[in-house]
């Protein structure tokens, strides 16, 4: 008996032993019970409340990547749903959740080798095959555990991914202090290691403003999503540095936008933007405010009506018609075989000296095809811009030129359909109209009221709030737009 016990112990301590030695270690949660309900029941149905309500969208190509909000589910959980219910009942393999780091100060990537992600919703096993591709490539991307102890803004993902998709796996990422170069460089290792796959889904959690305005988080966040809308990497980047832009998960974004556009995926679509002060019904000054906004990005339609050459031939035509005119004071003599650039379009050519206007001057309505436009107009920027003197032979040198050919007017009916950074838009009432073009909520971050304020009164000689008046016309036109620095 005493050797037969004996043996059984040894077993036992040596089975138990393997039990510890292959248990998946387990990353409980952080913010159960706070910014989310820790019971799982309370949880599915808040969840599922907040998809019932979120708007139905047909979805005809895969989706790559989201960028969701990471409050508490009570201030931002109805905007994340209009993102999450675009992918309910997909087929996703593995799940890159790309986070800030609000708790921990460290410099560079931290990314969670393995184990099990824990919710009250269940159990999530992290990809260690597809995380271990990612380790120990570059040294600032490594794993630091600390930096996941408090962390919340990768967990508030989770239940919702939980909720809406089946058998995945997910790759936890928070990132630090980083430049562009770091984030770069994961960028270009994700898409080294996602390779040819089509099952693969990524998250980029960010709040955007923080501050104690309203109305100062309106105008701000509507700058930061103009630049999110363009997929402006650089200008987005720089605008965060700078401060003039706001997203507190900024660098998850860079990242996530790096890596949608190496990989074909070059539309943006902003679904449902709120901020805490909208959420609570407390506009006061003075008041905390945080802006929060879901988004999608997938592989645009090619809907473009310019290609590359035909770009560069513009830009060419442009840059000669202003030098012929500088020398002779006679417009270029000029014919075009292409076909689409025959075509009667309207287009503006703005001119910029050292990153500031120079001039800009255009046709709204396409009477003469688009390449005698663009000749036309480039002309009459260089010289016929009341608000500049006319540009002088030696400068043109250290002139860009940008051309942005615009699609047929729209009339509509209601300033809500117009699309800060994706529409131009004329005005007209009686003999006044005045026009922006759609890079202008791009470069002043005007809320749509100023916007359209400042048309009317600024462009068409209209009181400010001539918009309102429904005798006054409203078209949207949207607009390619390409410049020398793109060639």
């Amino acid at each position: 008996m005493g050797i037969k016990f004996r043996l059984f112990f040894i077993l036992f301590i040596f089975l138990l032993s393997l039990s510890f030695l292959f248990a998946q270690p387990v990353k409980e949660p952080n913010v159960s019970g706070t910014f989310y309900p820790d019971n799982p029941q309370e949880l599915s149905q808040l969840i599922d409340s907040f998809l019932e309500l979120a708007p139905s969208q047909k979805v005809e190509d895969r989706i790559f990547a989201l960028i969701c909000p990471h409050a508490g589910y009570g201030y931002s959980g109805k905007t994340a749903s209009f993102a999450y219910k675009l992918i309910k009942d997909k087929t996703y393999k593995t799940v890159i959740i790309i986070a800030g780091s609000h708790y921990f100060g460290f410099w560079g990537v931290s990314v969670y080798p393995e184990g099990i992600f824990r919710t009250p919703l269940g159990d999530l096993i992290v990809d260690e095959e597809f995380t271990q591709k990612l380790l120990n490539q570059e040294k600032d991307i490594f794993f630091e555990p600390r930096a996941f102890l408090k962390e919340h803004s990768l967990e508030v993902q989770l239940p919702f991914l939980q909720k809406v998709l089946a058998d995945f796996k997910i790759v936890p990422i928070i990132i630090g202090e980083s430049d562009f170069l770091t984030c770069k460089k994961l960028a270009m290792l994700l898409k080294k290691v996602i390779g040819q796959r089509q099952d693969i889904l990524v998250v980029a959690s960010t709040d955007m403003y923080h501050g104690y305005d309203y109305e100062e988080a309106e105008r701000v966040d509507n700058l930061t999503l103009s630049y999110l809308r363009n997929m402006d990497i650089e200008g987005l980047y720089a605008g965060l540095k700078e401060g003039r832009l706001q997203l507190c998960g900024g660098l998850p974004v860079i990242v996530t936008l790096l890596l949608a556009k190496e990989l074909g995926h070059n539309q943006l679509r902003v679904l449902n933007y709120t901020n805490s002060a909208i959420v609570t019904k407390n506009k006061t000054k003075g008041i905390w405010t945080v802006g929060y906004a879901s988004c999608v990005i997938d592989q645009a339609k090619e809907d473009k009506m310019l290609d590359k050459n035909q770009k560069k031939r513009l830009l060419q035509i442009a840059r000669n018609s202003i030098e012929t005119y500088l020398k002779t004071g006679k417009k270029l003599d000029i014919e075009e075989n292409d076909s689409v650039l025959q075509k009667p379009m309207g287009a503006f050519v703005t001119l910029h000296k050292h990153g500031k206007l120079r001039g800009c001057i255009g046709n709204l309505v396409g009477t003469q095809p688009l390449y005698l436009t663009v000749r036309d107009m480039a002309v009459e920027s260089a010289v016929g811009d009341p608000r500049f003197p006319p540009v002088e032979p030696l400068e043109l040198k250290d002139i860009e030129i940008e051309i942005s050919v615009l699609s047929p007017l729209e009339r509509i009916d209601d300033p809500q359909k117009i699309e800060m950074g994706k529409h131009g838009v004329l005005v007209r009432k009686g003999f006044h109209s005045g026009v922006f073009l759609p890079q202008v909520a791009t470069e002043t971050g005007w809320t749509k009221e100023e916007f359209l304020s400042n048309l009317c009164a600024h462009k068409a000689g209209l009181s400010p709030f001539a918009w309102r008046d429904k005798s006054t016309e409203l078209y949207i036109f949207t607009a390619e737009v390409f410049s020398e620095k793109d060639y």
